[in-house]
């Protein structure tokens, strides 16, 4: 099947299809070249990265909940070092756009991971800000228009690659950290992070979970997605990736209408390894059948407020 319709530029980043990949749910891609066309994804946004290696949370990590599951891993990974030495040489053979989601507990640590990154091969920065501000009394970046630009200045300052911001849904105001974010220089959003969640083993009387708490995420979350790409799309011009729940074309398609850019599939990854080209094709498939001839011309088309970002209108 051909993706000419499909054919997509983010970011400045030249894609084949506007399907990429959520991190934490697709390793570093090599996981599934024997699913996948990795060179085939828009984009593989890869494990969450930290300046240090991280071992994770202790005790349960993972449990299924009705549609989704919830996970605490505890952004465990080998570090940046690890990741730009050994990891990023050996997946530059997929041809694959990498695109590395990056933590830390300071914005400070950010701005570092995103100097350290700023190498061929990385076509992108995404922020992870649903961590604690260790400086401001474990304040979560995510929670907090301030904080959250602030880490948006910090990585600015130190890459030239493009820099999204992953929004986290555990807020009142969405469209308030989207606006946060952009005026700060945000380069795109992504959006949803995972929901806050919690379940409790009624026979062993105590949290599943090691860390008692976790990321709601499946087709359950797809709903509360949809709204907040709808609504941050009314009020930024920079161009939304969005996420949440996406198990087919058809989810696809409903993130697109409502203004995003872009999707990345996530938590479907794990029940079939095959979905991102399944999602695809179906893509490729709704735009012929509605006769359409490129993905851009759906993006917004649901949503009377979208502001109307276009690859070829520039931010601002």
């Amino acid at each position: 099947m051909s993706d000419e319709r499909l054919q997509t530029n983010l970011l400045g980043i030249a894609m084949k299809t506007p399907v990429l990949t959520a991190s934490g749910t697709f390793g570093f891609g090599e996981e599934f070249k024997d699913f996948v066309d990795l060179s085939r994804l828009g984009g593989v946004m890869v494990k969450g990265t930290t300046l240090l290696p991280r071992r994770g949370n202790d005790g349960a990590r993972i449990t299924e909940t009705p549609e989704g599951m919830l996970n605490c891993i505890g952004l465990e990974n080998p570090g940046v070092e690890h990741f730009l030495e050994e990891t990023l040489p050996r997946i530059q053979q997929y041809g694959m756009n990498v695109i590395v989601n990056i933590s830390g507990s300071t914005a400070e640590k950010y701005g570092k991971l995103a100097e350290l990154l700023d190498v061929p091969g990385v076509a992108a920065i995404e922020l992870n800000v649903s961590c604690p501000n260790v400086k401001e009394g474990g304040i979560v970046f995510g929670t907090d228009p301030e904080a959250a630009a602030a880490v948006v200045c910090e990585a600015k300052a130190h890459t030239k690659k493009p820099v999204i911001l992953k929004l986290s849904p555990n807020v009142t105001d969405i469209v308030a950290m989207a606006r946060a974010v952009e005026a700060a220089g945000a380069d795109a959003v992504s959006l949803i992070n995972t929901l806050l969640g919690m379940e409790i083993d009624i026979n062993r009387f105590r949290p599943v979970l090691g860390n008692i708490t976790g990321g709601l995420s499946g087709p359950c979350v797809k709903p509360v997605a949809v709204r907040m790409v709808w609504q941050v799309a009314q009020a930024v011009r920079i161009p939304i990736i969005g996420m949440g729940g996406i198990a087919s074309a058809e989810d696809a398609v409903e993130f697109f209408l409502a203004g995003a850019s872009a999707v990345a599939v996530g938590t479907a990854n794990f029940t079939d390894p095959e979905i991102t080209m399944k999602i695809c094709d179906g893509l490729d498939t709704y735009l012929a059948e509605h006769g359409f001839s490129s993905i851009e011309e759906i993006v917004g088309k649901a949503n009377p407020g979208f502001l109307g970002f276009r690859n070829d209108v520039q931010k601002g």
